[in-house]
């Protein structure tokens, strides 16, 4: 297992550093001068050059970058353009909210996914199974910002049992996670399909298993056989699939923290790209690429504890 964790460990290493090359890339290549815009019309040629010799835009590209490499593993993320604060200090203010929003998300699609997988692959070929994939296959296929703008409609403003906007008052749990019902089931309802169909596609192969059928030649309990014995072990390759799915959830929260004026790392990467913050966009998106990779990893290692199997294969 230590070797196991060793070598996703370094990979996962590896992937932030390509994942930071071409996020500087893509960065450097977007058209305008950050100074320009920070600093606007009115600024003088002198001040726009003073701005980029103290953001290091006079250098060569190579030391730019080499710079931002080492910076940024040293959790040094630069100074925001408007502001000056620090870029780190500014994403962290903002990163709890989109962590409840993604938590919650995946609540959702946990809760409803896992016992459609399993109440359909028990079922299987019956009428709920039908109506059952349907409903994974509609839910796959409406975006994330769809279902934010239509449960903002109907539960809002139709019904008026949720609220529609805001993120609750800071220090009451209670009104937060009211507020949070809404968002996290926009973020986390494409999901429940992905979770149900796979619990099922799993659930399927485990029940035709040998050991399935000695258990009902001994007479247990259909539940106990179902839960106790084949999910726990048709739910390892879901757990690889949240891993994914928490990822693709933080670029669904960003549509849900516009749609429902929500703080979060997704809002602030959309203001700092319309004021051309550089800096800011920069550090965002970095923070939740590792972010990503970081939840992956966790996956992988809580898989390969699991199943010794997926351990020989690395």
């Amino acid at each position: 297992m230590l070797s196991y964790s060793l070598k996703r460990l370094g990979l996962a290493v590896a992937i932030v550093s390509v994942a930071m090359l071409l996020l500087f890339a893509m960065i450097y290549l977007i058209p305008g001068d950050p100074a320009a815009v920070a600093l606007g019309p009115r600024a003088t040629e002198a001040m726009r050059e003073a701005l980029r010799i103290k953001m290091g835009l006079d250098q060569p590209v190579w030391i730019q970058f080499w710079n931002f490499f080492i910076n940024a593993w040293q959790g040094d993320l630069g100074n925001e353009v408007l502001s000056n604060r620090p870029v780190a200090k500014v994403v962290m203010e903002q990163l709890p909210s989109t962590l409840a929003l993604i938590v919650g998300g995946m609540a959702w699609s946990i809760a409803l996914g896992i016992p459609l997988g399993c109440w359909t692959a028990v079922k299987r070929g019956g009428m709920a199974d039908r109506i059952v994939g349907v409903f994974s296959v509609a839910v796959i296929a409406v975006p994330s910002f769809v279902v934010a703008i239509y449960a903002l409609l109907i539960f809002s403003v139709s019904l008026r049992w949720l609220p529609a906007i805001g993120a609750g008052e800071p220090g009451d749990i209670g009104d937060q996670l009211v507020h949070l019902i809404l968002p996290s089931l926009a973020v986390g309802l494409g999901w429940v399909g992905y979770i149900a169909r796979m619990v099922r596609a799993s659930m399927l192969e485990v029940l035709e298993a040998p050991h399935i059928r000695t258990a009902r030649a001994f007479g247990l309990p259909d539940r106990q056989i179902t839960y106790r014995y084949a999910l726990t072990i048709a739910i390892l390759p879901t757990v690889t699939l949240l891993g994914v799915g928490i990822g693709q959830m933080l670029s669904s929260a960003v549509f849900a923290e516009i749609v429902f004026a929500r703080p979060g790392v997704g809002k602030l990467v959309y203001d700092a790209i319309l004021t051309r913050n550089y800096p800011l966009v920069t550090g965002a998106v970095l923070v939740t690429t590792v972010l990503f990779i970081l939840i992956n990893l966790i996956a992988d290692l809580v898989v390969g504890y699991l199943d010794p199997r997926v351990r020989s294969r690395l």
